[in-house]
């Protein structure tokens, strides 16, 4: 194997270095090894690679050994600083930037390399914050979403691991309490603290050292989210996880936490039984399954993506919509057509206005499931949509099935149906033909811009959450 341009240019600064140190120039030491000086300056320039005899014909002009200049150390501080500046230009980041590379000459000052190097560890450092740019980060998440429709968005380890701590905590049945969930917590060795500090970047934060989980205020209306955010902290120790090592595996672990924390809210063996009923029933119903586990319509609207496939071979659907239409969360195993760009990713796009999942913010009551048929090219449809509101604004959950497995759903009875022809602009996103004609040219409206398009995407190996809040954070706390 050739050895690598870095491997040569250690072997050139360490023969430059025996030269130097004998007082020998070029020419000198090219005259007793029998080679030219011109041909001597490429090796220590690491521009070609020396012949085993004529290495030994070194080592011995300059009192050293052959090994001596084989070693992989610099020679002295100078040649480590002009190694370093080599690697980092050779680097994909540097020539990413399409300049020139820095020639070193002698005249330069070490203190001048220091202060190149400096720039060339924070460009790397920002490189290795920076783990995924945008359309990285759709093309993960797609592809994480394509491989759990594949598995029918069930993973059994997670399921069979949360009956386990479940048992061992003591619960059998019914909805999972807050004392259950620090018992859980204390079998880990941790300890459920409510902080009112936390860093305003983080949800909670786990103190490996001493043993704690801080959560928000429990003070939160409800608490269902506390329990959440307690059984998601424990799931990473749990599941053996590290620090993500790009954004696939960030997406990843936050998957595997967030199905490790509804299988303990709602577990496997229990939701099974509960569904079964129901559907015996023809019954089947997201708020009847909500409130029988004491969840958000949300979580038991997610929860059923899990267990209606694989358990009850239902095909379904889940969005969570914003009041503009743009999908917030998605699930699909049904066909149901939804928009995507060009990497086939979903979220963020903006769904069609004859689904049931914008037409519910224009119902009157919003205080229960509004249910609706959808025909569309890929078949009629049949879901049901509750509406809510955070202070970030209002939002649909909707479920919905094929027409043929609506027959187990309570509201299957209902009237209310519409005809979606999307992708085709002409269904919903092509202005009618009597005001375009009346309007065109006529408007000019202000647009609202949205903020994040000018958003960077978070940084670090936990995206988005400030080291320095969080560290600070746990050492206020370490001491109480």
């Amino acid at each position: 194997m050739s050895p690598t341009a870095i491997e040569l240019s250690t072997l050139g600064h360490r023969i430059r270095h025996q030269r130097v140190s004998r007082g020998y120039t070029l020419d000198e030491l090219g005259a007793i090894v029998g080679v030219a000086g011109s041909q001597l300056s490429l090796i220590e320039n690491g521009k070609r690679e020396p012949k085993l005899s004529l290495l030994q014909a070194i080592a011995s002009a300059t009192g050293t050994e052959v090994t001596d200049l084989l070693s992989t150390e610099p020679p002295n501080r100078r040649a480590a600083l002009e190694l370093e500046l080599d690697r980092a230009q050779a680097s994909p980041v540097f020539r990413r930037l399409g300049l020139p590379p820095l020639k070193v000459t002698r005249t330069m000052s070490d203190e001048t390399l220091e202060s190149v190097l400096a720039l060339h560890r924070e460009l790397h450092r920002r490189e290795r914050e920076a783990i995924a740019t945008p359309e990285e980060a759709r093309r993960a998440n797609t592809e994480l979403r394509l491989r759990m429709r594949a598995r029918g968005n069930y993973l059994p380890d997670i399921e069979k691991l949360a009956e386990k701590q479940l048992r061992a905590a003591g619960h059998t049945a019914g909805a999972l309490t807050h004392r259950t969930v620090s018992i859980m917590a204390e079998q880990l060795g941790f300890e459920l603290i409510y902080a009112s500090d936390l860093p305003h970047s983080a949800r909670s934060v786990t103190d490996l050292e001493n043993g704690r989980i801080y959560l928000p205020p429990a003070s939160i209306p409800g608490g269902h989210g506390l329990r959440s955010m307690a059984l998601q902290a424990m799931a990473h120790r749990l599941l053996g996880h590290t620090p993500p090592t790009d954004y696939a595996d960030f997406l990843q672990q936050r998957l595997e936490i967030n199905y490790y924390a509804a299988c303990c809210l709602m577990p496997e063996t229990a939701s099974v039984a509960f569904l079964t009923q129901a559907k015996k029933e023809r019954d089947l119903a997201v708020e009847d399954f909500r409130d029988a586990f004491g969840v958000t319509h949300e979580a038991a609207g997610m929860r059923l993506t899990n267990l209606l496939t694989e358990h009850f071979g239902i095909r379904l659907h889940f969005l969570r919509v914003d009041g503009t239409g743009a999908i917030s969360r998605v699930y699909e195993n049904d066909e149901l057509p939804l928009p995507m760009d060009v990497t086939g990713s979903v979220e963020g796009q903006i769904v069609c206005r004859k689904f049931a999942a914008r037409s519910a913010f224009g119902e009157q009551n919003r205080t229960t499931e509004q249910y609706q048929y959808t025909d569309t090219p890929a078949g009629t449809f049949w879901c049901s949509s509750q509406t809510g509101s955070t202070s970030d604004g209002e939002f649909s959950i909707t479920v919905g099935v094929p027409f043929d497995d609506a027959r187990w759903f309570r509201g299957r009875e209902t009237q209310k149906r519409a005809t979606s022809t999307c992708p085709d602009e002409a269904c919903c996103r092509r202005p009618d033909a009597d005001l375009t004609q009346r309007w065109e040219g006529k408007a000019w409206p202000s647009a609202r811009v949205h903020m994040q398009m000018f958003s960077p995407l978070p940084r670090g190996a936990f995206p988005g959450v400030d080291d320095g809040e969080v560290y600070a954070f746990l050492d206020r706390h370490a001491g109480r």
